[in-house]
């Protein structure tokens, strides 16, 4: 199949040159040329804008958007739509939010265009392995870019979770569920770490050896193995996490539907967490244990 694709960032990028590996015809546009020239010496075809984009497609035309979500997203859809026919298709593959997915169909519909949200994992390691991905919108729009799908996704990587918006929200409730997974690995290995056994525990061989036969194996412990190899006690990296929206928006959800989400939620709030040295609350609770314990409070030159 020929699809368009917009955005060639760390993910667009390479599902571009996979979807190349898998036979189709990809023409590209990306905000900055360089990436353009970039894909251009794997056999795809550049765009000069977005209407020279859709040109060069067949009819229906495809194009899948790779761009940040909301806002950015919201703007090329919008500038697609003035040169895009009816029967034409549009693809979000951002870790967009369910809601604007409902409003845009209902948007692009009034002109005929069709539209889908795919919901996408891989990450950097998507080239070599492949794109799992969650597509909400109209069956027979999955039917028919499936060839796609197949040459994206790993073996039994993909699937049609439901009408509009539920490829975008089934992907949220799995970076939910990463949030809380990455969250539980920090606190275990942070235990290991300030343990009697510290000293002389390798954490890159407990990782190690966990993958092996272990009930909490995972790909992400794979990847924790990998980090302490580079660099044994992580001291090259500052605890700093930022989140992207998807954890708030799965808790925003929780909420809404009465779901108990504590362990999801809880691994959002200590990302807020990471971002503050000195926090105002943690102030508080040192003076109300010096007010009515007298416990020591140490005072801000006490840490110089």
């Amino acid at each position: 199949m020929k699809i368009g694709i917009v955005g060639l960032g760390r993910m667009g990028m390479n599902m571009a040159k996979r979807l190349l590996l898998g036979n189709h015809k990809v023409v590209a546009y990306n905000r900055t040329e360089e990436k353009i020239e970039e894909i251009k010496k794997f056999a795809a075809e550049g765009a000069q804008n977005l209407e020279d984009l859709v040109l060069k497609l067949d009819k229906p035309a495809i194009v899948w958007l790779m761009l940040p979500a909301g806002e950015i997203t919201d703007e090329h859809i919008n500038e697609l739509a003035k040169f895009m026919k009816e029967g034409d298709i549009i693809i979000d593959g951002s870790n967009g939010f369910y809601g604007d997915d409902i409003r845009r169909a209902g948007d692009l519909a009034k002109k005929g265009i069709h539209y889908i949200d795919a919901g996408v994992s891989g990450g950097i390691w998507g080239l070599e392995v492949g794109y799992c991905t969650m597509i909400g919108g109209n069956k027979s729009d999955f039917e028919y870019i499936e060839p796609i799908l197949k040459s994206l996704a790993p073996k039994e990587g993909y699937m049609y979770c439901g009408p509009t918006g539920a490829g975008h929200y089934t992907k949220m409730v799995h970076n939910g569920i990463e949030y809380a997974l990455m969250e539980a690995y920090g606190e275990g290995f942070e235990i290991l770490h300030e343990s009697p056994y510290g000293k002389t525990l390798d954490l890159e061989k407990v990782a190690h050896i966990w993958n092996h036969g272990s009930v909490v194996r995972s790909w992400l412990l794979e990847l924790l193995e990998d980090a302490l190899k580079k660099d044994k006690d992580l001291s090259e990296i500052k605890g700093y996490v930022e989140d992207s929206g998807e954890g708030r928006w799965t808790v925003n959800e929780a909420v809404n539907l009465g779901v108990s989400a504590t362990a999801i939620a809880h691994a959002l709030f200590k990302r807020f967490e990471s971002r503050k040295e000195d926090q105002f609350s943690d102030k508080i609770i040192a003076a109300l244990r010096n007010e009515f314990g007298g416990h020591k409070v140490y005072k801000e030159d006490d840490h110089n």
